[in-house]
């Protein structure tokens, strides 16, 4: 969920990563020994880290640091004591009375009365039966529901507001794989759950995880980032409406069937990632936390600071004790109850600014970063949640949907920055739309298309994608839709002939960034957008599904670019790109279409020109020797015409070509691209 307006920030590379004989800086100033045009504001960067300092300090003085202050989930809400007692706590500061319902007893407000401590936590313990069993049996219905209950349910049929469910299965989930190894370089796979079925319904967890799984292990993908696991209402919100933040979405099955898919897919070597929204929450009432206490400031701000004017939802107080317990825990409870690896901060601009990005371009001036407009309670938030995950976690992953660029986002804590290990490169599908909307082949920028690819800041880490969840949702063509148009439905069949359209190739992930995202379906150019059920489309669940089917089907070209997105994946473990430098482009060539760059041991060639063929064009490299090719995007497997040969040797001679020692004479036919290795 991004704001308005995506604009991307300037990339102004700071100081080289030399270590100084000066010792490192320990008030937060420390971003500035990386970016020297953070000076000036180095009394805002000191301010910011000695909020964050009181913060760590206070939890280390009231609840004995992190590990304890982040396991709320195991004294709040509805917890088995080792006894069969049930204990049930509540932070509810202006109720002025309460009680415990259920079917367990009859929904009698005075059978379990709860009392009040000073601090406006209400208790109450359930005594167990006489056989040591909890007298609250497992799957039996609770008013009111707790803000950290487990497991909900939504019976739309009654109606769509929630019933809280009291989980707690005889048999826990026996977990069979240990956490895989940290991936180097990232190559992540979101996925929706829900829409991952060909039939018009909502697929479940057991499902995904039998017909999907498989599917991503093959592509060569080595991460999943799951969306709207979070309990929502409203199913055609994409996840983005929480009302249960401790609830896995009972849409989708059982939260066994969730653990058994993260389970199958540590033992396939996956990570996996959950898609954390923490910007906002729902506004219901009944089912949500909004006014949980009778009052419209128990977890958020009161008034016009408490609600997001274009979301239609409710904003947390990231200034308050409880509020912080809350939302760290939260995060603790997904890592320890479901073992996930990591996860994908939904919103983050938001977060950061007052003005939550509605209506406001980012320039890249640094005075955007700083003073009045930035929220800096939300930022000191992200930074414990960053600081506490990484010295609990070591091996976890963290990324940020920022499309503001803010400097030191994606910087260690203990530099004063906010700690996050990735962000979004926003700006990167929003040019490829643009080109395909607005420019013929003949009018495409090379200078431009490499200055957004690259446009990032020096020493912090960006996932670069061509079309995410956001880009695939109903109001716009997909990618694959502005690429092909209406010959997707006439021309994908492999017995007829060959078109300029369908022909054309989208850039690789070689120059973008330090990771690399696909949204399910895109690696095969799904035919058709997505579109939830909503009264708009007469709650049709006809664009709600993955079409696995044109993929599958041996007559259809859509198997073709699957192949190439695996090949891509593939060459990637082999060559690791992602985890090296960024690229040195020696070449931007703005009337023939051609541009050229060096990363991961690999030289990089791509002809964009709709009709220009090269024979003997002359490319420079650093390396000098032997090449050979490794990826042909003209190659038969990919459907391509196989104009090149790829049993060629390629030699360098020692002649400077394009400010590179040496040079080497390549075919490169139109709208190809050609990976060299250099052995």
């Amino acid at each position: 969920m991004s704001p308005t307006e995506t604009t991307t920030a300037a990339f102004r590379e700071g100081a080289s990563n030399k270590q100084t004989e000066k010792p490192f800086p320990t008030d937060g100033t420390g971003l500035i020994t990386i970016d020297p045009w953070l000076e000036p504001f180095a009394e805002d960067l000191r301010q910011r880290y000695a909020q964050y300092q009181k913060w760590v300090k206070a939890i280390e003085e009231h609840e004995n640091g992190y590990d304890k202050f982040t396991r709320g989930f195991e004294i709040y809400g509805l917890n088995v004591q080792p006894n069969g007692d049930v204990v049930y706590r509540e932070w509810a500061p202006n109720v002025k009375d309460a009680s415990l319902i259920g079917e367990f007893n009859g929904w009698n407000r005075m059978k379990h009365p709860m009392t009040r401590n000073a601090f406006g936590v209400w208790e109450v313990t359930v005594p167990a039966l006489p056989n040591g069993s909890p007298a609250i049996p497992h799957g039996e219905r609770i008013d009111r529901l707790p803000a950290w209950i487990k497991r909900v349910t939504q019976d739309l049929s009654v109606s769509p507001t929630y019933d809280a469910i009291f989980w707690n299965p005889p048999e826990k989930y026996q977990w069979k794989h240990k956490q895989p190894k940290k991936p180097e370089s990232l190559r992540v796979y979101e996925a929706h759950v829900g829409i991952s079925s060909i039939d018009g319904r909502v697929a479940q967890y057991d499902e995904f995880t039998a017909n999907v799984l498989p599917r991503i292990k093959e592509l060569g993908y080595n991460t999943i980032q799951l969306m709207a696991i979070m309990e929502h209402a409203y199913y055609a919100s994409f996840g983005y409406q929480v009302t249960n933040f401790f609830s896995a979405s009972s849409r989708y099955g059982q939260p066994e069937g969730l653990k058994r898919l993260i389970d199958t897919a540590h033992g396939m070597g996956l990570y996996v990632l959950l898609d954390v929204v923490h910007s906002h929450a729902c506004k219901n009432v009944l089912d949500g936390l909004n006014m949980f206490d009778g009052t419209d400031h128990c977890y958020f701000h009161e008034g016009g600071k408490g609600r997001h004017d274009l979301w239609d939802s409710r904003l947390f107080n990231y200034g308050h004790w409880e509020v912080l317990r809350f939302l760290l825990s939260n995060l603790r409870f997904w890592i320890e109850e479901y073992r996930f690896d990591g996860f994908r901060f939904d919103g983050v601009t938001s977060m950061l600014y007052v003005h939550h990005g509605i209506g406001t371009g980012f320039s890249g001036g640094y005075h955007e970063y700083f003073g009045s407009t930035v929220d800096n309670e939300a930022v000191v938030y992200l930074m414990l949640a960053n600081d506490m995950l990484h010295k609990l976690y070591p091996n976890i992953i963290t990324v940020a949907e920022d499309v503001s660029g803010m400097p030191g986002l994606c910087r260690p804590v203990s530099e004063g920055g906010v700690g996050f290990d990735y962000r979004l490169a926003m700006a990167i599908p929003d040019m490829w739309i643009k080109l395909l909307k607005e420019k013929k082949d003949d009018d495409w920028d090379m200078a431009n298309i490499c200055w957004i690819l690259i446009n990032r800041r020096h020493m912090e880490k960006n996932i670069a994608y061509a079309e995410s969840h956001d880009q695939a949702l109903v109001g716009d063509k997909t990618l694959a839709f502005w690429l092909m148009d209406a010959e997707m439905y006439t021309n994908m069949s492999t017995l007829s002939p060959l078109t300029p359209v369908i022909d054309r190739g989208l850039l690789t992930h070689g120059l973008g960034g330090e990771g690399y995202l696909n949204f399910e379906g895109n690696e095969f150019g799904h035919p058709e957008w997505l579109d939830f059920p909503r009264v708009g489309n007469n709650n049709s669940f006809h664009y709600a599904r993955r079409q696995w089917n044109v993929v599958d089907d041996q007559l259809l070209r859509y198997k073709y670019l699957n192949e190439f997105d695996k090949a891509m994946q593939h060459l990637e473990e082999e060559w690791g790109w992602l985890n090296s430098h960024q690229a040195y482009i020696s070449l931007k060539h703005e009337s023939d279409k051609i541009i050229v760059f060096e990363r991961g041991n690999l030289l990089w060639i791509f002809n964009f020109h709709p009709t220009s063929s090269f024979p003997d064009y002359k490319i420079g490299t650093e390396w000098a020797g032997e090449y050979r090719v490794v990826l042909n995007t003209d190659s038969k497997r990919f459907n391509g015409h196989g104009r090149i040969d790829e049993s060629t040797t390629y030699f360098t001679s020692p002649e400077p070509w394009n400010n590179r020692k040496n040079s080497l004479m390549v075919y490169i036919p139109c709208r190809v691209a050609l990976l060299l290795a250099h052995k």
